[in-house]
């Protein structure tokens, strides 16, 4: 009788899986107009916001700004910043990374289970 050969093992590497979303529905975008008439801010301040990166905003086919729906409030949130601290534009970019970073935090301190004496300063 022959002795059985040994079967080699090779792992087999798959590249790894992205996930894919369709939209079933398009996600409703607002205008400009319909912005500025909601924040009561003036549209090219609202283009100005765009190009410093203080508001999200894309491009329609027609090449005209389109926005989230909830662009009016970060808007609100930028103009407060503004109003309330007398913050620069220039710097009120640098403040909404600063809590957006703490909101990130806070979060990942809530989902690992980590108690803190002190209660979140949020």
């Amino acid at each position: 009788m022959s002795s059985p050969t040994p079967r080699t093992v090779t792992a087999t590497r798959y590249p790894p899986v992205t996930s894919v979303h369709y939209e079933l529905v398009p996600a409703r975008r607002l205008s400009l107009d319909t912005v500025a008439s909601r924040t009561g801010l003036h549209p090219e301040l609202i283009r100005r916001f765009v190009a410093l990166g203080l508001v999200d905003a894309e491009r329609d086919h027609a090449g005209r700004l389109v926005f989230a729906p909830d662009a009016p409030a970060a808007l609100g949130r930028v103009e407060r910043l503004h109003t309330g601290l007398c913050l620069n534009y220039a710097s009120i970019g640098l403040v909404l990374d600063l809590l957006d970073r703490i909101n990130r935090l806070e979060a990942a301190l809530r989902h690992s289970g980590a108690r803190s004496e002190q209660p979140p300063w949020t």
